[in-house]
């Protein structure tokens, strides 16, 4: 194996840790206990963490040992599986001694906890943090003004295939709608479904479909409107989302409704479906000998007049407002916030986590480096459904598309049925 092969091969072991883990429920495995007590129940800062996949959990530990050799309050680490965590953290936020650092999301989906005045004003972290970029500031700050996040990495959805396949069939990745269609067609013509998708118990990674789509057709200003209540789903421009959606469904692995992503992800790798719309972290269920035949292309343009916007999910933390000890936490955070820790875990986990910090280095690989030019050329970046609206709304997405893509002639009922969903949870 060539040095840029065990390159590849080591980084792509790792695919999105950090993704797989802040986004993806069902797919970690180990915990330690949950509890919730803070600062004043330990004597020492609490971080509570859901990145709980095998490597992930092991960066955050490397993360914290580094910290507590420091010389600040010692920071206990607490992890807890993605999927208890998601349903959990409210809870946690509003107990009368709730921890004191959450791993968690950027932009809305921070906002609405803090909205609920349950995080803490983190502004004067922000102080030595200049040299990060305005679109990391905005995502940081509360609909309030206050700095409410520090960011410590980000990463990209792709459309992600095989290398050697795509040759075998003879397909070159797509730039336009008309040359994906085709593309989707050549390989439906070797017998092999074109598009997978894995909606078993991960029915949201329909959302990438909803949100690619109307960022391409419609735009992302548009489309933040929309998720943040300042319009409709029963839009004609909505709509118009869904009937391109139509175009391709004929592509789509019929067999995908019924397994979640990391079924999908093995039979793209199997050569039984031929390309996935996913995000780096895809792989963390891939098996390592097929893992550098991996590629992706950008999701492709539908309206050249529109200007390109890609995802790029944005993680990192907040702290509860409650914490005993903010001057700690704020210390924490701000070192958190340097590119030194970050590197410590991007190191440590191997996988596709590009640091937040512009002075941090991620790894140097022809995959991420190709993933995060993809994100700087974009002219705007939404995170990802729940991300750019809340966690509360990502279950209505997900009966509406499911819906979808087991009814497409239905599209006016599923869109009227969405929108008095959505209505509740924005008066809630």
């Amino acid at each position: 194996m060539t040095g840029l092969a065990a390159d590849r091969r080591t980084f792509l072991k790792g695919l999105g840790v950090l993704g797989a883990a802040a986004l993806v429920p069902g797919c970690a495995t180990s915990t330690s206990s949950p509890g919730s007590g803070g600062s004043a129940a330990t004597g020492e800062l609490s971080l509570q963490s859901n990145l709980s996949a095998e490597q992930a959990k092991g960066a955050m530990e490397k993360l914290v040992a580094a910290y507590n050799k420091t010389g600040g309050a010692q920071v206990e680490l607490n992890t807890v599986a993605s999927e208890i965590y998601r349903t959990q953290l409210p809870t946690y936020l509003t107990s009368a001694n709730p921890p004191d650092v959450y791993t968690w999301y950027a932009g809305s989906v921070a906002d609405s906890y803090a909205k609920k005045d349950l995080l803490l004003d983190v502004s004067s972290v922000w102080e030595g943090m200049g040299n990060y970029s305005k679109a990391m500031q905005t995502l940081s700050t509360s609909s309030a003004g206050q700095k409410i996040f520090v960011p410590t990495s980000y990463y990209w959805w792709g459309m992600f295939y095989r290398k050697s396949n795509f040759a075998k069939w003879g397909v070159t990745p797509p730039k336009t709608w008309e040359e994906f269609l085709a593309v989707c067609k050549t390989i439906q013509s070797k017998g092999v479904p074109p598009i997978g998708i894995g909606l078993g118990d991960t029915p949201w990674v329909a959302s990438a479909w909803f949100d690619y789509l109307n960022i391409r057709i419609n735009g992302a200003p548009f489309h933040r409107d929309l998720l943040a209540g300042r319009g409709r789903f029963d839009d004609p421009k909505v709509k118009a989302v869904f009937t391109k959606w139509q175009e391709v469904l004929p592509y789509f692995d019929p067999k995908g409704k019924s397994f979640p992503f990391q079924e999908a992800t093995s039979a793209l790798l199997g050569g039984k479906t031929g390309m996935f719309l996913i995000g780096t972290f895809f792989a963390d269920s891939a098996p390592k000998d097929a893992l550098d035949d991996i590629d992706f292309f950008q999701f492709p343009i539908i309206d050249p007049a529109v200007p390109v916007a890609e995802e790029a999910p944005t993680d990192g933390y907040f702290a509860s407002k409650k914490v005993k000890d903010p001057e700690g936490v704020k210390k924490f955070m701000a070192w958190l916030a340097t590119a030194e820790a970050q590197e410590i875990y991007v190191q440590s986990s191997s996988g596709t986590a590009i640091p937040a910090n512009p002075d941090g280095k991620s790894a140097d690989t022809p995959l991420v480096q190709k993933g995060k030019a993809m994100i700087e050329s974009a002219a705007e970046l939404t995170q990802f459904f729940n991300r750019d609206s809340s966690d509360a709304l990502q279950p209505t997405a997900d009966a509406a598309l499911t819906k979808f893509l087991d009814k497409p002639d239905q599209i006016d009922d599923i869109l009227k049925t969405w929108q008095a969903a959505a209505e509740k949870v924005f008066k809630a």
